[in-house]
Parts: C-alpha cells; structure tokens; sequence
C-alpha cells in the first residue's frame, strides 16, 4: 500500500558502513588509543565489518539491529551475554562501561557510547515508572515509561562521570553529551520546536550538545553556534593531537575554535534526505517526511521536497517553531539559499530522487508538505 504514496522512487539506502571507511577509532589507533563501541551500531552485521573490524577493540551489543528486542535480560542480542533475568539494559551497557574505563585507565582511551535508549520499545524500571506516574505532567511532556527511560540514562551518564572522578582521570578526560535526533513523536513533544524524529523541522534535527573538557573549556558557558555531528570527528582528532588520516575527507570542521570564540567561519550545514519515512501512528499524513534536504545559515533556514521542489524559509531567531513560511515574501533570500543547498549537493555527490514512481495514486496520497 505504501509504495502508491510514493511520488517519486526513492535513492536506494546503504545500510553497512563500508570498509574503506575510516573510523574514529581507527584514526586515533596509531596514537595508542584504545577504542569500545557499547551499545548501538546499526551500521550492518557482517563480522568483517563490525565495529571491531573498525577499529574498536571491544563491541558490546552492537550489530545491525536498530533497536533492542528487549530493554530487560534476556536481551536476545548475539553480541551481548544475557545478565540476571530483569536486568536492564541501560544499568548494563553503563556497567560495562565502567569496566572498560576501569582496565584501560592507564593509557589513552576513546569509548563510544550509543545507549540504545531512548527508543522503541518503550519500556523502563518499576520504580522511576512509579515515581513519574505520580508526577502531573509538565510542558506537555506526560508520558511516565519514557521519562524513567531518560532517568536511567542520565543516572548512567553520572555514574560513568562518578567512575572518572574515582580514578582521577576527570581532569585529563574530555566528555561529549549529544542526542542523534529529535524525540519520538508519540511520547514526548518538543515544543516550541516543530514536529519530532524523523524530520527536517527543528524538532527532528535540533539536539542538546554538552561538551567537558577541564581547564579548555569554561565550565557553564553556552555557544549559539549551530554544529552537526560530523564535527565531532576533526574536533576529537585536534582534541588527541592526532593527524587526519591521509588523502581522506572529513565532512566536518573542527569545533576547537568555538572553545574560545562563540562564532567560527563557515557559510551554513546541510541535511540530506532523499528517502520517504513513515507517519507515526495517529498522524495524518502518510509520512513523517517525504524526500527532502535542508541548509542553515546562519539565523536563516530552508528546506526543500523533492516531490514537487517545494522550498520554506523560515527565521529561526523570530520563529523558532517554523510556523511562518517566508518563501514568497523573501524570493531573493529563498533564492541564495537553495544555491547554496544546490552547490554542496553537487560537491558531495548527493543523489536526488527524480525518478516517478509508476505505481503512484495521488487519489490516495495527501501530500505531506501542504
């Protein structure tokens, strides 16, 4: 049924990471760092090109799954042991954090954490449950499971913090804290933001980014800069001291002079989309997106579908929720924009679908993009 709403074809998804890509863990490797990917990979399956033939030295509980069968042992994951029936996986994938930092505390080490929370299956301990139940709700925000969900983790995360102060490796550790994607939109809003997971409003893309690192950056200071996650990997390298790895692009810029400054040079960044992404239960439309792109520069912000080149700028200083399409009423404005989207298109190699789709009934689809 859904291939009927589908406009155009769209661009086929790779989903294993290639082995002629270059890790993080594989750059920091020459420098005697040693790496652990815990929790999700997401990135295929094949022995030959999981994270430890990516540089990792440990993997626990990644594979191509996207999200755990379960939250409670037993986890039904082949590349983590079940712990005691009941236990949870948020507490284990800490607890086997801790015992990473713990053996390598005398030498250089990168640990990636990717805790499988927050994410379908919903589910989470008795206790926090009980707790937030008993809570009203606040900001719209009312759904207990998740709340204690997000509990877990953050205890987690102040464990793993508690581990460093224990072994006296605060001071010479630095930590980043950040969310791939918006929240899911049946459990949870992001007011004022626009829509949720799965999109291009800033409710899908727009994430908290907190970085620690004792005596480069002042602790509590806020930066409005806008920086995406291909950042992280120039900036860890000058953060290690370590060279880029030869004759191989970085996407991203290194985000060391936002330690001292509040801006840095570069024009905007990008989000590419060339696919559809299925409604949530309960919306509407049949599609939480259908393929589009976006480019941020600066306050300004334009996004564009695919189906029928439809663009929407917004402000993002006066209208933070994109409820006020500029488009029309600032052409020249929408114009230097989608030049902009156009070019990096072109110098990355982007594909656009343009290719229609002859099983398409527009009799059954209602577009996504009125």
């Amino acid at each position: 049924g859904k291939s009927q709403l589908r406009k155009l074809i769209p661009i086929k998804n790779h989903t294993t990471l290639s082995a002629a890509k270059i890790t993080i863990a594989e750059a920091l490797k020459p420098a005697g760092y040693v790496s652990a990917s815990i929790g999700k990979w997401h990135l295929g399956d094949d022995p030959e090109l999981g994270p430890v033939a990516q540089g990792f030295d440990v993997n626990v509980g990644g594979n191509h799954a996207g999200h755990p069968k379960s939250y409670f042992s037993p986890y039904h994951n082949k590349n983590l042991r079940d712990g005691p029936v009941g236990e949870y996986l948020t507490d284990r994938l800490t607890a086997e954090a801790l015992k990473f930092i713990q053996t390598n505390k005398d030498r250089p080490f990168f640990l990636y954490l990717p805790h499988y929370a927050v994410h379908t299956p919903i589910q989470a301990k008795k206790v926090p449950v009980e707790k937030y139940r008993n809570k009203p709700s606040s900001g719209g925000q009312n759904n207990a499971v998740y709340a204690a969900m997000i509990e877990s983790m953050d205890q987690g995360v102040g464990r793993i913090l508690a581990k460093l102060d224990e072994l006296e490796l605060s001071e010479n550790t630095i930590v980043f804290f950040f969310s791939d994607n918006g929240g899911y939109g049946p459990v949870t809003t992001m007011a004022p933001l626009r829509g949720s997971k799965g999109m291009l409003y800033e409710g899908g893309i727009r994430v908290p980014l907190i970085i620690r690192w004792p005596g480069k950056i002042k602790p509590g200071s806020v930066c409005d800069e806008p920086v995406i996650g291909i950042d992280f990997y120039p900036t860890i390298l000058q953060m290690a001291g370590v060279p880029q790895p030869e004759n191989y692009i970085l996407d991203g810029q290194s985000l060391l002079p936002l330690f001292k400054e509040d801006r840095f040079e570069r024009q905007a960044i990008f989000w590419h989309f060339p696919a559809y992404l299925q409604a949530y239960r309960g919306m509407k439309e049949p599609w939480r997106t259908t393929p589009a792109g976006a480019v941020r520069a600066g306050d300004w912000k334009l996004i564009e579908f695919f189906e029928d080149g439809k663009l929407e700028l917004y402000n993002l200083k006066n209208d933070i929720g994109e409820e006020h399409d500029l488009s029309r009423e600032m052409p020249k404005k929408t114009k230097e924009l989608y030049a902009l989207l156009k070019k990096w298109r072109q110098s990355v190699g982007a594909p656009v679908p343009t290719k229609l789709n002859p099983e398409y009934d527009p009799s059954l689809a209602k577009s996504n993009n009125k």
